[in-house]
């Protein structure tokens, strides 16, 4: 595919010199991405964590010299669209407006070999809970330290969770609760709303806000600089996964965030603990049938503050709180960042959408024929847009079965309705929980966005499932079930995709080398014979499977039956046209059998491609591919 020429209309989205309709089959690559390879930056390491400056990120998502196995092995599968991660510490770790041209040339040269290999490329600027120094990714440490903070006291003074300093066991997907943490909840918020809720903080004569937002879109702009001659890169995530920090949150005193996990202080508590003082929290765990407050705990009891000697808590300088004449807190306003100059803030229309279409037109300066992908709050709607708003934007919203990810178990008779936060029991109405929420994903593309494309950027399944007992007995089938059961509502949808994810160095012992997480569809570990292309894959006999690729005439529903090798798609046209499907020696190694009327097909054996005429007779069209 080549990139499109400048759009004009919404209509021209995904669709090749024929005018057939485009389907992208996509991978994220990869889950080490958003660590640097020297020195080792694997989370359940310490060595060396804190010389933040003095890192490199060359050789992620893999070296050079081994990136034709692993095109070679993603295209085999299937897959002909990449979720490309990079990160803004990746870039500019060495401090502001300094940037790593060893790391771009080393990213520009696997976007290049990528194209070799005919992958389309989208990047994401990818970013966890703000930086790997608050318990995630993607923010270099000085932005941190610019905040005031002290980066080593962090974790001991509660403001973040942080599995290089925790170490092992790693409590499961604790990393996104801090979001709610003083931490990330203040960069974010400084982030996105500087000028409302710290307008007295500026960097060099700038407010935090634009310093913040221009040093992250500016590092972007490095690699945008780099790729906007190839073709095959259509365009880039605007921020992976944003965070409205405490920006809307109705009142301090109060635990309102939808994850609730592990220590989970209010935000008021958070001011608290970042000052240095010992505070009584809320200590959440996961029961078996939901998440449920355990117990209250102590944290901070050595009295560490959050902040560099010297440095005054932000939200003190801005007279969210204070203290009397005996050193006891005292918060001043409990509501300072629900409402702005007496009116209720909205974080998606004041301060998600601006900042969207502040890197669009940034990005747009390079590469006016960009796409740009966005996304939400994984918690929120997605931010309205109308035709007065018009950029070539894509609905990049995440999907998780959130119970398989939290509990590490698979069981398609139970689940939580993430809406309504009720419980879901028996296998038909798990599914149409799962079916009706990414429909929702779905519908929001037309109704909020303008009827824009929709790429699901994150699905997928833990690998390590009931204590990763597969990785003794070599068997994948609850993983391969769980992402069947995914990928037959996406197919059905017709949605595009990137499944999370494919990492060159994951291990059975400590995953994707990231807050204990294990996605990939990859191991070394399971790679028992380098000779197979196949070996080392797991749960490949459902993510490897026929799909629609191209196609003249409009798509109905697409079903493939991964136990009985059985592949369907129906479709409409009354004209003359043509289609591509995607059918995996892997699925059929003796061959297979095409049921159609009225059109001749062809196979390309080695790029595993089915090729459709079909003639101009009738409308509804069923095709069929079943094993000899």
């Amino acid at each position: 595919m080549k990139k499109m020429e400048k759009i004009t209309t919404k209509s021209e989205y995904f669709v090749d010199k024929n005018k057939n309709k485009i389907f992208f089959r996509g991978i994220n690559l990869g889950g080490s991405s958003k660590l640097p390879v020297k020195p080792d930056g694997a989370t359940y390491k310490n060595e060396h964590f804190f010389d933040h400056l003095n890192v490199s990120f060359v050789g992620r998502p893999f070296p050079l010299s081994e990136a034709d196995e692993h095109f070679s092995r993603l295209k085999k599968w299937g897959f002909n669209f990449l979720r490309l991660l990079t990160t803004w510490e990746a870039i500019e770790h060495c401090g502001p407006g300094i940037y790593d041209t060893e790391y771009l040339d080393y990213f520009e040269e696997i976007v290049k070999k990528a194209g070799e290999y005919d992958f389309t490329i989208f990047v994401d600027p990818h970013q966890d809970v703000w930086s790997r120094f608050t318990g995630g990714d993607g923010a270099p440490g000085w932005t941190l330290e610019l905040a005031g903070f002290d980066i080593k006291n962090l974790h001991p003074s509660g403001a973040a969770f942080v599995h290089n300093v925790h170490g092992d066991p790693y409590p499961k997907m604790i990393w996104p609760t801090n979001n709610q943490k003083l931490a990330a909840a203040t960069m974010f918020t400084l982030f996105f709303g500087g000028k409302d809720f710290a307008p007295n903080f500026k960097i060099a004569g700038v407010q935090i806000q634009d310093y913040l937002q221009e040093h992250y879109i500016d590092s972007i702009l490095q690699v945008v600089e780099r790729l906007k001659k190839y073709d095959h890169v259509i365009g880039y995530d605007s921020l992976n996964e944003p965070s409205n920090g405490w920006i809307g949150y109705e009142d301090l005193r109060e635990n309102t965030g939808q994850l609730k996990l592990g220590e989970m202080p209010t935000p008021w508590q958070s001011i608290l603990l970042g000052d240095g003082r010992t505070q009584e929290v809320e200590f959440w765990k996961v029961w078996q049938l939901g998440i449920r407050l355990s117990h209250w705990q102590k944290l901070n009891r050595d009295q560490i503050r959050s902040w560099q000697k010297g440095v005054e808590c932000i939200w003190k300088q801005h007279g969210v709180w204070t203290t009397d004449n005996k050193d006891n807190p005292v918060l001043l306003n409990p509501y300072y960042f629900s409402e702005v100059n007496g009116k209720k803030v909205n974080f998606n229309k004041e301060y998600l959408k601006p900042f969207i279409n502040k890197f669009s037109s940034s990005v747009h300066t390079i590469d006016q024929d960009a796409l740009i992908f966005i996304e939400g709050v994984p918690e929120f709607e997605m931010p309205q847009w109308s035709d007065d708003d018009f950029t070539p934007i894509v609905n990049a919203s995440h999907w998780y079965d959130g119970v398989t990810l939290m509990t590490k178990k698979f069981n398609p008779n139970f689940s939580m309705d993430t809406d309504s936060m009720k419980l879901v029991f028996g296998t038909q109405n798990v599914r149409k929980t799962f079916y009706n929420q990414l429909s929702r994903i779905k519908n929001e593309s037309k109704e909020k966005l303008g009827d824009v494309p929709t790429v699901i950027g994150e699905f997928g399944v833990p690998f390590d499932l009931y204590r990763k007992k597969s990785y003794k007995t070599g068997d994948f089938s609850s993983q391969a079930r769980a992402l069947d059961y995914y990928y037959q509502i996406i197919e059905e949808l017709l949605l595009h995709s990137t499944l999370w994810n494919y990492t060159s160095d994951n291990s059975n012992l400590h995953g994707d080398l990231w807050n204990d997480e294990d996605l990939s569809i990859f191991s070394r570990d399971q790679q028992l014979n380098p000779e197979n292309i196949n070996s080392g894959g797991r749960a490949l006999s459902a993510i490897i499977r026929p799909h629609l690729r191209s196609i003249k005439g409009e798509p109905i529903s697409q079903f493939f039956d991964y136990k009985r090798k059985v592949y369907s798609l129906i479709f409409r046209d009354d004209r003359e046209g043509d289609l591509t499907i995607f059918v995996p020696e892997f699925q059929y190694p003796r061959g297979y059998r095409v049921e159609f009327l009225n059109g001749d097909w062809k196979m390309n054996a080695e790029d595993q491609i089915l090729y459709l005429k079909y003639q101009a007779v009738g409308d509804h069209r069923v095709l069929r591919i079943l094993p000899l």
